[in-house]
Formats: structure tokens, sequence, C-alpha cells
């Protein structure tokens, strides 16, 4: 079954880390926060940007299963933000597919979502996923439920789950 792991708040923290650097740089309006993404030294931000619940590991763990055909779908705002990711995915997995999306547009218009899953924070991403055919996992880094999709806060949790992908539905295992 073919699985998406968004990158940015599942795999790193680094939405937590830009988020204080706007505050701190006082950013205000929308073209300066696009414009802070743009020239963002993205090498920087993914050394200092925490590991999201031991995701790394997690996504050794689902590697060596060969349950998921799994790849990184990840929105980019700049050039550099996709090389940097790019680099750092091929650090830890030189073999994980890395599928950068401009930031304009939706992932589901970017692949085929359907019967695939997405794991992303992001409730957009994943409402806009399903409507197109996918199944959409919701991670959240507090525990913090929804009642409209399932919730993990480790990627290692999708072993856990059975996927049905004719009709989006999923068990516990």
């Amino acid at each position: 079954m073919k699985l998406y792991l968004d990158f940015d708040g599942v795999i790193l923290d680094t939405i937590s880390v830009t988020y204080q650097m706007i505050e701190d740089q006082n950013l205000q309006t929308r073209d300066e926060i696009l414009n802070f993404y743009r020239t963002l030294d993205w090498n920087n931000l993914l050394k200092i940007s925490p590991v999201m619940n031991d995701s790394i590991n997690c996504i050794r763990k689902l590697i060596k299963t060969n349950i998921y055909d799994i790849s990184v779908l990840t929105h980019v705002n700049s050039k550099h933000e996709e090389e940097e990711k790019i680099k750092m995915i091929n650090r830890q997995f030189p073999d994980l597919e890395i599928i950068p999306c401009p930031k304009v547009i939706d992932k589901c218009d970017f692949v085929d979502p359907t019967g695939a899953i997405l794991v992303d924070d992001y409730l957009p991403n994943l409402e806009k996923w399903e409507e197109k055919g996918g199944i959409s996992v919701k991670f959240s880094d507090k525990n913090k439920k929804n009642d409209r999709f399932i919730t993990i806060t480790r990627l290692d949790q999708l072993l856990d789950i059975k996927f049905n992908s004719k009709d989006k539905r999923y068990i516990k295992a």
C-alpha cells in the first residue's frame, strides 16, 4: 500500500522553530512571512529542528516491514528548501523517495491519492486528500484527537492499523 509522509510537523518540528523565528523577527504581513520562508536558511533550520516523536527511527521500522511503499510528500516554498529536505532525507534513508510539492499546489493534485495513505499534521491537506479518494491519518505530537481522522502520535503506530484501501476504513490490528 502506498504511504505518503508529510515532512514538516511529522518528521521534523520545523513548524514550531519557524513560528518562533517569525515571532522573534516580529514579522506581521503575509508578504513578510512568505519572504521569510523563501529566504530561510533551510540547511540550518533542518539542523536545529527536533525530530518529531522519534520519527526517524519509526520510519526505519516501517521500511523494514515492507508493508508500505513509502514516500515523503512535502510542501516546499523554494528550491533551496527542496534541496535541503532531499539532502536530509537521503542522509537518513538513501532509497526513500521524496516528492517536493510546490506550496501553491495541493498534495492531492500533485500525486494520485486514490487508495493511498497520507500522514499529515495539517487538517486541510487531510480533508482534500480524502475528498480525492485517499486515506487520511492525522499526526499529532500532543495526542490531540480528531473526530474525522484516525490520529497517531508516532509513525510506528501505523503498524498497529490495518487499512482497507477499497472503502478507506481501518481497524486496530
